[in-house]
């Protein structure tokens, strides 16, 4: 009996075992219902990327915004073609270009998705969206690119690439990954953490060709993403357009600033580019005819363009012999052009007058008793001496150094000091004789034009200056700004010196500068001229305005355009009734520097 009973029980345990086994042998080899089930339930993830922040100049015009455009991702495992020639004649792509893209996806990962054709418009898109269900493993990612509305301030604004590997290594939040795209230069660099905004992600069902079914559990894993912060830049778009408009078909750089806050108003780069061409497909393509370019489009000349000061060099030597008490107000020197060569004026002259007329043997004679004042026997040691105690007083003035400008690639240019000279010509070799051109802003001494922009800054505010900066607030808050653009910065001089300086620098336009003079604005200005062994000359000028209310300081080199009181000048005092009336009422002027055949 108990042996009866065990063997029903083993052939029902053998039945009900072959009964499965056979239910599993038609699910998975005969039934491909349950592998259709499964791939009309595949789930996707897709990064939701967010919108970049806007940027607005200090008037809340609009000078960045976003376009959509549409990445075509590529999942290599589930992708096949079988008339490649019809698929690169739809999207307009060369047969090589596809080929080298699908084996980057495939190099990449052979089942994580990877763009195959980037930054498609929202045109072509629209061509060839109901094509998309006839190619499996493909599926669209919607990004976003920059759009220029006014085509202007492509220094300042920068653009935004893919990140590259040596980025992705630095990144150490590890937000980023290959194919996103980053800020490369200007703001859009700078400010990347606070523009870049934050990434979403959705889970989607999809079925075997990507057709979209519904959310994965209603949505519960989603996470929205978050746009970027919005910047208030300090540029006034109006007067950054005239800017340059005036500097077409010019080399050089315009920077202008409010003094009493250190907000950029303008800062021009020339020549310049649509900042338009450096976004969408042709990004490539283009960044390399810029790169090429000879006249250097992207070289950024106001912040990494270095030149010698020249003549208005001279208001610091001033500034510095005044706050040592080695010049005073009556220091009269004689316009000596066996020195140095000077153009004619009355001589001799004091303080005024050398500033008034830029006198050059003025400030050879002056620059000597700031550095030989006799503290060695030995004119060398004395020497020696005397320029580091100078050194160190210029750079106070925000030379030699770095202003901290919220843009990067920023240069610092050279204040020498006892050690270069000691390389070029040995310790104890070399004495005034060999540095005196350093007196008149020459020589071994470099600075960019916003360095010579925030000069005119110190002699507006007599004495003190902000770090400039280009950003006035983040999302609609002034209080996020950097602290350090909002300290104080001491040049060392005491405010009574600068009296002085501020009313020779009005007749200084008398006498070299008479072009840029305005009748119901009273401009203090100072010319320069600095020597270039390469060619013509660099036309420089500095001013503020109004005098004794300087809302705009600025600065403008104009490479290669001979005097200053002529190129520079000009477009100085244009742009300063510009930005004070809000309008030009002096065509002659404006006709002068547009067609620039200025007249050695």
């Amino acid at each position: 009996m108990y042996t009866g009973r065990s063997l029903v029980v083993a052939i029902t345990i053998g039945v009900i075992a072959l009964i499965l086994l056979g239910k599993l042998f038609l699910i998975q080899v005969t039934d491909d219902s349950y592998l259709r089930k499964a791939e009309r339930n595949a789930i996707q993830r897709v990064v939701d990327h967010p919108y970049r922040g806007l940027v607005y100049d200090r008037n809340g015009a609009l000078l960045v915004f976003n376009d959509p455009v549409f990445d075509l991702m590529v999942i290599p495992k589930d992708f096949s073609l079988k008339d490649t020639a019809r698929f690169c004649n739809l999207f307009d792509i060369e047969k090589d270009y596809l080929i080298e893209n699908f084996t980057a996806a495939k190099n990449y990962s052979w089942v994580k998705p990877y763009p195959l054709i980037k930054q498609i418009s929202k045109e072509d898109f629209a061509k060839v969206q109901d094509f998309l269900i006839d190619y499996k493993g493909l599926f669209v990612m919607t990004r976003s690119v920059r759009s220029y509305p006014r085509s202007s301030a492509a220094n300042i604004l920068g653009y935004i690439g893919e990140i590259s590997g040596s980025q992705l290594s630095r990144d150490s939040s590890r937000y980023y990954v290959q194919g996103d795209y980053v800020g490369h230069s200007g703001l859009e660099a700078y400010y990347e953490p606070e523009l870049r905004g934050k990434k979403g992600v959705k889970y989607k069902l999809v079925n075997v060709r990507g057709i979209e079914k519904g959310a994965f559990k209603n949505g519960d894993l989603d996470t929205l993403s978050m746009p970027g912060e919005n910047l208030q830049s300090t540029i006034d778009l109006n007067l950054q357009l005239y800017g340059e408009q005036l500097m077409q078909g010019k080399r050089g750089s315009i920077v202008a600033i409010e003094p009493k806050t250190g907000e950029i108003l303008t800062i021009i780069s020339a020549p310049t580019y649509d900042p338009n061409v450096l976004t969408g497909a042709k990004f490539g393509q283009n960044y390399t005819v810029l790169n090429n370019d000879p006249e250097k489009p992207l070289f950024n000349r106001p912040i990494m363009a270095t030149y010698p000061p020249g003549s208005i060099f001279k208001i610091v030597q001033s500034l510095i012999g005044l706050q040592e008490g080695i010049l005073t107000p009556n220091s009269t020197f004689p316009c000596n052009k066996s020195l140095v060569n000077c153009h004619n004026h009355p001589t001799p002259v004091n303080l005024f007058g050398a500033i008034r007329n830029s006198c050059n043997p003025y400030y050879h004679q002056a620059f000597r008793q700031v550095i030989n004042q006799e503290v060695s026997t030995n004119t060398y040691t004395d020497t020696q001496i005397g320029l580091d105690k100078w050194q160190k007083a210029v750079v106070k003035f925000g030379l030699n150094n770095r202003l901290g400008v919220d843009i990067n690639g920023e240069k610092g240019g050279s204040i020498p000091s006892s050690s270069l000279y000691d390389k070029i010509y040995g310790k104890g070799r070399w004495k005034y004789s060999t540095i005196y051109s350093l007196s008149i802003g020459q020589g071994e001494m470099l600075v960019t034009p916003l360095q010579m922009a925030n000069l005119a800054v110190i002699f507006a505010n007599k004495g003190y200056f902000y770090t400039p900066h280009l950003i006035k607030s983040i999302n609609d808050d002034p209080s996020r700004i950097p602290a350090r653009f909002k300290e104080k910065r001491d040049s060392g001089v005491e405010a009574k010196h600068f009296d002085l300086i501020q009313d020779a620098m009005v007749q200084a336009l008398s006498g070299t500068a008479t072009r840029a003079i305005m009748k119901d604005i009273e401009i203090a200005g100072k010319t320069g001229t600095a020597q270039n062994p390469a060619g013509e000359d660099h036309s420089v000028f500095i001013a503020f305005a109004p005098k004794d209310d300087p809302k705009i300081a600025i600065a403008v080199y104009v490479e290669n355009a001979g005097w200053g009181g002529r190129a520079a000048a000009s477009t100085a005092s244009l742009l300063i009734e510009k930005y004070l009336t809000g309008e030009v009422k002096r065509p002659e002027l404006e006709e002068y520097v547009l067609k620039g055949d200025f007249i050695y």
